[in-house]
């Protein structure tokens, strides 16, 4: 097969050691999307010339460039994620697929999420297992098969229109809420673990060294409503990942400092509920799980943090 109802979008800054490759990656599907909008936030680099390069030769890529420069942050990943979904000239698609700049697949990677569907009409939204590599190593374990990746986000199109939008958290997490909304929405969520997406850089990167890194993650469990004993419970699962034990130490201590500070949580109430209401199933077995809303809502509002929506 040469083409297929699906397309997808690439936010992108500043990527051009790796956008060639995920390029590569696209060109080879054994079935190709019907359009991809590659959305660079005032890339500085030789990022755009690639793309344009490829672009020349596959009529299905486009590149958009945004002259509003946005702050490096999580939210502007999303806010450069959405103007590409509205720029899509194709309507008539199955499948919007949401995908970085950084990953490498294999040319069957898109033809089996879709056979995943095929098979699950409930199934919203899904995406192959992201693993990290460095120096050639994986080095991520297995992950919460309920959870999607940002870097692999799969919609069917119905549960995607659902959403509303996606919701842009400066202190990132964007993907578990969208992949909590979808379930909140009535649709299943799946990674599927025998697809493997390669992601080619340590995930949050851009915040330094892993303690960093960790401090952050705290800081981003907390404004998303976890629960503090499920939180605990996390960090405890966590003492094995790098750097051992201190690692999951700073992220439990992150969490706690917001809690005696009271910072906002940045998530809706009734999506805050859903959030801890699975995670306590979770953690307490005898919990059951959340009721979700019906699929026929469609929703047409987006609730923004404050100070993200004067930026879209």
């Amino acid at each position: 097969m040469n083409s297929s109802n699906y397309v997808l979008v690439t936010p992108v800054r500043n990527e051009e050691k790796t956008i060639g490759i995920t390029i590569e990656s696209v060109i080879r599907q054994t079935v190709l999307p019907l359009e991809w909008v590659i959305v660079s936030d005032g890339s500085t680099d030789r990022t755009d010339d690639i793309v344009r390069s490829y672009a020349a030769q596959h009529p299905f890529i486009r590149l958009l460039r945004l002259e509003k420069k946005h702050a490096a942050s999580f939210a502007s990943v999303v806010i450069a994620t959405e103007s590409g979904i509205k720029a899509l000239k194709t309507t008539d698609y199955d499948f919007l697929g949401l995908i970085d700049s950084d990953v490498r697949f294999q040319p069957d990677y898109y033809e089996k999420l879709m056979a995943k569907f095929a098979e699950d009409p409930q199934l919203g939204l899904a995406g192959g297992w992201v693993r990290d590599v460095v120096n050639g190593v994986f080095t991520n374990d297995r992950p919460n098969l309920r959870e999607i990746a940002g870097a692999t986000q799969f919609f069917r199109r119905s549960c995607f229109e659902s959403l509303g939008g996606l919701l842009p958290i400066p202190e990132g997490g964007w993907d578990a809420i969208t992949c909590v909304r979808a379930r909140m929405n009535g649709y299943r969520t799946r990674t599927f673990p025998e697809i493997v997406m390669e992601h080619l850089k340590p995930r949050n990167a851009s915040f330094g060294n892993p303690f960093r890194r960790k401090w952050q993650m705290g800081i981003r469990d907390y404004v998303l409503s976890s629960h503090p004993l499920f939180e605990t419970v996390k960090c405890a699962a966590r003492i094995t990942e790098s750097p051992f034990l201190l690692g999951a130490i700073v992220r439990w201590i992150s969490f706690f400092n917001c809690v005696i500070r009271g910072r906002d949580l940045v998530v809706p109430t009734d999506v805050a509920r859903f959030i801890r209401a699975e995670q306590l199933s979770r953690v307490l077995p005898f919990l059951p799980l959340p009721k979700p809303s019906p699929i026929a809502r469609t929703g047409k509002e987006t609730a923004y943090p404050a100070g993200v929506a004067d930026q879209l």
